[in-house]
């Protein structure tokens, strides 16, 4: 499925709210006309799929032969040569597609294996509790619906061999390059297991490398979250040759926190401060002033550090008498949330919290949600690291995440300086 999507004028102008909102009701009424048009052909969603995947077919070919049908150009590295008949199962149904060729017989899409991947690993899920009489006919139909057609055991068979293997070699690849940013964190699904319905900690680490794009380096399942389940993960991260990693961000953990300790000393933890700030309720009564949270959360919108404790400072100084139970937790605490002031200004936003990673942890979560309960621990992680994958792709071919110039700017000055002391 595919969005279109517009940029607003800017958010602070009038003109900016006038064309939301007039965006906002243009956008709702388009809706409705989609939604009428759906109810009374149920082949058009189908159509216009099939219709975006096949331009991305010829866009492909326009690529690799670098030139558009009948075009004269020096530049023009091959020919092509018909087109061949495919079909690609999604959720729509099936699509019949028509694959361009070209002479030497060298032109291949990614379109069919990046588009089928998460297809097929949550058909598998669904599959699987079919087979093993989870959820009966009410599944069979989903799948029915979801696919286009049913799957015969032996090939659901074949289809979880290779999607396996090709999970495998995503989760067990060599990290070459270093990381400088590492983000943690960790979700829970619900899995069959003896009998019995349980909970899965999902555990998922992201790193940003010095080009400034996100990588997914790490997906896990564990019973729990856990210092010895983070450590493996970390572990498995440092074996497959993790390194360089400077800058740590997670909430606050006691195992997780254990595990960077011992895994990675070199690197600064920075503590999530939206993590900080929900367990800071745990310290208010009911009826709290707002003000008070809201002020502690500007604090982490100031230029540095010295502004942001002074802000501190006077903040504890206001509330101490009124709640003083959460101003002595604060001042023990805050300073493990301040760390990101280290880093270059332009990097603060991303690097403050686990925002970025719980996002994609949301991402996964709707598509979970459709299963609701794995029939066992091996559809649920391979459901999750085929969404993985098809994420990492996507980074890799988008704009970069960060521009990570400040930062080497910042490490050579700091070299200077050494230099200059001794």
């Amino acid at each position: 499925m595919m969005f279109l999507t517009t940029k607003d004028s800017p958010e602070g102008s009038l003109g900016g709210i006038m064309t939301r909102k007039k965006h906002s009701a243009n956008t709702e009424k388009w809706k409705e006309q989609i939604r009428e048009l759906l109810r009374q052909d149920t082949d058009l969603l189908k159509a216009l799929v099939q219709e975006v995947v096949q331009q991305v077919l010829e866009a492909e070919m326009e690529e690799a032969v670098g030139a558009e049908k009948s075009e004269r150009t020096p530049n023009r590295l091959g020919y092509r040569a018909g087109y061949y008949s495919r079909s690609l199962v999604t959720r729509v149904g099936k699509l019949e597609l028509r694959v361009p060729q070209d002479r030497q017989g060298r032109f291949r899409t990614e379109v069919f294996e990046r588009y089928q991947r998460s297809e097929k690993a949550l058909v598998t899920a669904l599959m699987e509790m079919y087979l093993q009489g989870v959820s009966t006919r009410k599944v069979k139909a989903v799948t029915e619906e979801l696919c286009g057609h049913e799957f015969s055991s032996a090939t659901i068979s074949r289809m979880v061999q290779q999607l396996d293997g090709e999970l495998e070699k995503f989760a067990r690849r060599r990290l070459e390059e270093a990381y400088p940013y590492l983000i943690l964190d960790a979700r829970y699904e619900k899995v069959r297991e003896d009998g019995a319905v349980r909970s899965q900690a999902v555990l998922v680490a992201i790193g940003v490398n010095w080009e400034g794009r996100r990588c997914m380096l790490g997906v896990e399942l564990a019973n729990r979250e856990s210092h010895s389940s983070w450590k493996e993960l970390l572990k498995s991260l440092r074996q497959r040759g993790l390194h360089g990693v400077e800058f740590v961000v997670s909430d606050d953990h006691a195992g997780l926190r254990r595990a960077i300790q011992e895994l990675l000393p070199e690197a600064v933890w920075q503590r999530c401060y939206v993590h900080f700030l929900r367990n800071a309720l745990d310290y208010l009564p009911r009826k709290a002033d707002d003000d008070c949270l809201m002020e502690l959360r500007w604090i982490y919108d100031r230029r540095n550090l010295e502004e942001a404790r002074q802000d501190v400072v006077a903040w504890l100084a206001k509330w101490t008498k009124r709640y003083p139970k959460l101003c002595n937790w604060v001042e023990e605490n805050i300073e493990e949330t301040l760390s990101f002031y280290r880093l270059p200004r332009q990097h603060h936003k991303h690097l403050k919290s686990t925002n970025m990673l719980e996002r994609r942890m949301e991402e996964i979560k709707r598509r979970t949600l459709v299963v609701r309960i794995f029939p066992n621990a091996a559809a649920c992680l391979r459901l999750i690291r085929a969404m993985a994958a098809e994420m990492h792709e996507n980074w890799i071919e988008a704009t970069r995440y960060l521009n990570m110039e400040p930062l080497a700017e910042q490490k050579k000055e700091a070299l200077r300086r050494l230099g200059e002391a001794a």
